[in-house]
Parts: C-alpha cells; sequence; structure tokens
C-alpha cells in the first residue's frame, strides 16, 4: 500500500466516523449563512508534523501574492517537496473521499481539481493576511463551478493569538465568525455567491502552513449560471479598501470575461498525480 492510499484510508475513517457531527454543523452554521465543518485531529499527530515539516519554512520557490487584497505564498508545484505534500493533496482529491464528503453534504457530481487552480499549499508569516472575499466562481477552465473549499491546516500548537485564523462573514460583511487554524484542523466549506471568508492577520514569527483543495461541479450552486473573479473587499473599519475593492473587482470581471483571461492560470500543479 502506498503513503497516498494509507493517508487516503485514513482520511476515509476519520471523515466516516464524524459523519454525524458533520451533517450537524452543515446544517447549523451561526453567524454567517456559509455552510461548513470542521474535523479535528483529523490524522494522527506525527503524520501531521511529518507533513509540517516537508514545507519550506522560509517559502522558497513559493509565489508571493501581495497587493491591498492579500498577502501570503503559494505553489501548486507539487514536485518541487517532499513527496508527503503531494500525498496528502491527492488523497484529499481521491474519489472516495470526494464521494463520501459529497454524500455527507448532500452535493452531487462534485468532482477534484488535479490541477490544483488556486489550491494547493499555502504559507503565511507575520503579517499576511486575507482580506473579506469571494472566490473565483470557476475552475480554470471555466468549465465547472467551485463548490467546495477543503483547509487542512498542519502548523503545530497553532493558537488563536497567534493569527492567521479562518473567518467566514455574514452577507453584508459587518461581523464575522473565527474559526482557529488549530493543528490537525480540517476545516470545509461550501463556495458560492455569497461566501464571504477572510484570514486575520498573522500574530507570530513562523508560519502558519495549510494544504488546500477546491471541489467543482458542472451545477452551479444556485443551477444558474453566473461568473466572477476572487472578489474582494475591505474590513468593516477599511472604508477606503471598500471603495476601492468595488472598483478594483468591477475592472478585474471586465478583464476576464473579455479577454478570457484567469488570476493565477500559469500557476497550476503541472505534475500527475
Amino acid at each position: 500500500m502506498t503513503n497516498q492510499e494509507k493517508l487516503t484510508v485514513l482520511l476515509l475513517e476519520k471523515i466516516q466516523a464524524s459523519a454525524a457531527s458533520i451533517q450537524t454543523q452543515w446544517a447549523n452554521p451561526v453567524g454567517t449563512k456559509t455552510r461548513h465543518f470542521v474535523i479535528d485531529e483529523l490524522l494522527d499527530p506525527a503524520i501531521c508534523q511529518s507533513i509540517y515539516e516537508a514545507f519550506p519554512k522560509d517559502g522558497n520557490g513559493f509565489f508571493n501574492r501581495e497587493s491591498f487584497r492579500e498577502k501570503k505564498r503559494t505553489s501548486a508545484d507539487l514536485g518541487a517537496y517532499d513527496k508527503i505534500l503531494a500525498d496528502i493533496t491527492y488523497a484529499f482529491q481521491d474519489a472516495r473521499v470526494v464521494d463520501l464528503i459529497s454524500k455527507i453534504v448532500g452535493f452531487e457530481r462534485i468532482e477534484p481539481d488535479p490541477k490544483l487552480y488556486a489550491g494547493g499549499l499555502s504559507m503565511m508569516f507575520p503579517g499576511d493576511f486575507l482580506n473579506p472575499h469571494i472566490d473565483n466562481s470557476h475552475d480554470g477552465d471555466r468549465q465547472r463551478y467551485r463548490r467546495l473549499n477543503l483547509l487542512y491546516y498542519v502548523s503545530p500548537d497553532w493558537k488563536i493569538e497567534n493569527g492567521g485564523n479562518f473567518e467566514l462573514w455574514d452577507e453584508e460583511r459587518e461581523k464575522q465568525i473565527t474559526l482557529t487554524a488549530h493543528t490537525n484542523r480540517l476545516l470545509v466549506m461550501e463556495t458560492n455567491k455569497t461566501s464571504w471568508h477572510s484570514v486575520s492577520p498573522v500574530e507570530v514569527d513562523r508560519p502558519r502552513c495549510c494544504v488546500s483543495n477546491y471541489y467543482f461541479s458542472v451545477d452551479s450552486p444556485d443551477l444558474t449560471e453566473y461568473f466572477h473573479v476572487t472578489s474582494f473587499t475591505g474590513r468593516p473599519d477599511e472604508k477606503i479598501k471598500r471603495a476601492v475593492g468595488v472598483a478594483d473587482n468591477a475592472l478585474r470581471n471586465l478583464v476576464s470575461r473579455t479577454f478570457k483571461v484567469g488570476r493565477g492560470k500559469n500557476l497550476v500543479n503541472k505534475g500527475k498525480n
């Protein structure tokens, strides 16, 4: 049995054992309309530690995103690092895992994305952040709608005061709930036109590391056709960022629709599972 298969089996066992909790969380979001769930202690702590240790602690080779919208580092080049990072990423993409999660939350015709468009590995360092945003509506080829966002956090001893925590907002982007990026926690959220989310600034001098995956479907969340780029706004006290965000989102939507270009399309995974 390969290491990827071992990880897949462990994921299946933990997700199945958590099915009742997942359904309860999913059906009862508090402080937001965005459905979501978390599974803590997803894998054996030693495995989680091994995944963390495989990340380059200086972010070497990662693409640096930095603007008024966000500040973080990402990589979809799984072949450049220890194989365990590819193994855990592809374990989340195994058809059995995808089907199990989809069944539990009641989604149909859900598929993973081996190209890792906007997914893969993520690192955030002191001061890094993500402003409130909704994700790009589609995959890189605009053939499928983005439906689920899976985030697996692996940095050791991660506490709420460290920052770098996940936030889900109400539709008016005035209030948020905070979900700590706890070590060995899997967080899954739905993505749609109103699933506003963000990441608070990292407050400690060490990296917050995350394995990220998206699941897609040819069916849109509301069964209507629509398209939008990743769209950002400011926090409630950031009035200028909110005003700039409106213009910035409109311009990038126009450019993307007109010229069929997409942010980060050149940063997809070029390796093979």
